[in-house]
């Protein structure tokens, strides 16, 4: 067995139970990723400064952490062919939060715009809440542009200066009076804002969830992968399989949602 093999799916897991337990969610969801179609008609360059490698097999490891979560788990993975997972978490964010409580943990700064009283934002790195800001983020992302998704912002205008505009309408309004200026906003808007399926709705993936538990065939699959801190303790492997226990009763009860 190489070293780093099952590396990305120890991590996976390992970090899933404690993530599990603070949420202590009743449903939970993970999101994949799909085609950014209208983004990339808008703009065919977009994220296309980014280089992605397949290191210690990265995709089979990706493939197999599904292949898992679909087997063993009370989690509902969803999937939009042509839109981006920021996308449908956003859909699902605003379709639960109308009568529930739901946390989209990430740390992509991008599900701000999502923040309301029934939303909130966990970065699992930072490991704290992310408070919206006072200005309208998309707005402000739009001015000052995302090198991390390719989408150029107005030269001359950084985090301060995007922040100003986004508070002052008159200095936004003069700025944009620049021929091409508001035309090049609204594009960026338009690709920084998470799109609205209300009318793509059934083409929304929902994978099928096992509904019983199988925690032996699993725990001989992770001692296979020789993750020993998981399973080599009885007291860990029964902590591990019982932070789930509120996701099985509830596998289909929606109310309280983590991403």
């Amino acid at each position: 067995m190489n070293k780093g093999e099952f590396s990305t799916i120890f991590n996976f897991f390992r970090s899933l139970r404690p993530l599990i337990e603070k949420m202590s969610p009743d449903k939970a969801f993970l999101v994949l990723e799909g085609m950014p179609k209208k983004r990339l008609a808008l703009s065919p360059d977009y994220k296309g400064q980014r280089v992605y490698n397949n290191d210690d097999n990265f995709s089979a490891q990706r493939k197999e952490i599904v292949n898992i979560l679909r087997e063993f788990f009370p989690i509902t993975l969803v999937k939009h062919d042509d839109y981006e997972c920021d996308d449908i978490i956003g859909h699902l964010a605003r379709e639960y939060e109308k009568n529930n409580e739901v946390t989209i943990v990430s740390s992509d700064t991008d599900f701000i715009q999502c923040v309301n009283d029934n939303t909130s934002l966990y970065n699992p790195v930072r490991k704290s809440y992310i408070e919206a800001p006072k200005y309208d983020y998309v707005l402000w992302k739009a001015l000052k542009g995302d090198d991390s998704d390719n989408i150029a912002g107005f030269a001359g205008i950084g985090n301060k200066k995007a922040e100003k505009m986004c508070l002052n309408k008159d200095i936004l309004d003069n700025f944009l009076l620049k021929e091409g200026f508001r035309e090049k906003l609204d594009r960026n808007l338009v690709m920084i804002r998470l799109h609205d399926l209300q009318n793509d709705v059934s083409n929304i993936k929902y994978f099928d969830t096992i509904q019983t538990q199988n925690w032996l065939e699993l725990k001989n699959k992770f001692e296979k992968y020789e993750f020993n801190s998981i399973t080599a303790k009885e007291k860990s492997w029964n902590k591990f399989t019982q932070t789930f226990d509120t996701l099985w009763e509830n596998l289909n009860v929606s109310w309280k949602s983590t991403w």
